[in-house]
């Protein structure tokens, strides 16, 4: 009978009100949920990362400081057939990306690509590839069997994608994974998480930092981040070793092979170029704190635009 008289005496607009709290609620929440989804942490926790290296790249941000414009006038971006991707997509990367997130493992490669997609001109160029959409999601053979190309729209802006020897590796994106041990994101509009596991493989890396991939190969955890400093830039180093001893060590040991670096160049009777990696390489410093090893090395942007030339 209470509940009788108290739902006589709520007047209709009062009822339309509430119910119309509940569902902006609802939607609110929902909104937030997605937002942290999205979110560069909440993204890197969908990335199947285990033994890989992550890289992040804000292309946004590269624009702003006229870095992309350095990047850009290399010969990717006027190649023929990238030029007819364009048009037949209207993305340009150079224009349109304004973030990247990617994993690199032994399974496959997988983005997150945030951007202005033109999500029908892009299914209709995967169609035209020989590819297959469905459901919003989409298949394309690559150059090689193991480059097979999967991907679908997480949101409007945000592009799942994956090269990988299995044509639905993209479908692994729409999992979030426990979160990753990394406690604070880097800041810098360049960074990379480096697996262990991903330091073995030194044939791959320039000769010059081959040594100092086998002094990191017993640290917990590697991050490397690249940003603005003043009117140059700067790579920093953020090592977690196992223990205090550890860490002492390594500092130690990075320490010691950039004053060999050094020495040697010297012996030849030269100077390190700060336009190459014996300029950047030989002007490193680090330091032990606890656990942590930092290191930071000084980059003129000149050796950037050598980079973009093709040189280095």
């Amino acid at each position: 009978m209470y509940l009788q008289n108290v739902k006589h005496r709520l007047a209709p607009w009062l009822v339309l009100l509430l119910l119309a709290g509940v569902c902006g609620g609802i939607i609110a929440g929902v909104a937030a949920y997605r937002a942290r989804s999205a979110s560069t942490a909440g993204l890197l926790r969908r990335l199947p990362a285990q033994n890989s290296v992550v890289l992040y790249i804000d292309f946004a941000a590269l624009r702003q400081a006229g870095i992309m414009e350095m990047l850009t006038a290399s010969t990717v971006a006027q190649e023929p057939e990238y030029r007819a991707f364009v048009e037949q997509t209207a993305f340009d990367y150079t224009r349109d990306l304004d973030a990247a997130l990617v994993s690199f493992g032994s399974t496959g490669t997988f983005f997150f690509l945030r951007g202005r997609f033109d999500w029908k001109n892009l299914n209709n160029y995967t169609i035209k590839q020989g590819g297959t959409c469905t459901n919003a999601f989409c298949r394309v053979e690559g150059s090689t069997a193991e480059r097979k190309i999967s991907y679908f729209p997480l949101r409007r802006d945000i592009m799942a994608l994956a090269v990988s020897a299995d044509e639905w590796a993209a479908l692994l994106l729409q999992t979030r994974r426990p979160e990753p041990e990394l406690t604070a994101i880097p800041e810098d509009p360049v960074w990379s998480i480096i697996g262990p596991e991903a330091l073995k493989k030194k044939e791959s890396l320039p000769p010059g930092t081959r040594m100092f991939a086998s002094a990191l190969e017993g640290a917990e955890r590697i991050v490397l981040s690249l940003g603005p400093e003043g009117e140059a830039l700067r790579l920093r180093l953020d090592v977690t070793c196992r223990d205090v001893a550890a860490a002492v060590d390594l500092a130690t040991q990075l320490t010691a092979i950039t004053q060999q670096l050094r020495s040697l160049i010297l012996r030849e009777d030269q100077q390190p170029n700060p336009n190459d990696l014996s300029g950047v390489l030989t002007a490193g410093t680090f330091a032990s704190e606890g656990r942590r090893v930092t290191g930071r090395w000084p980059i003129q942007r000149s050796f950037l635009e050598t980079l973009a030339g093709g040189g280095g």
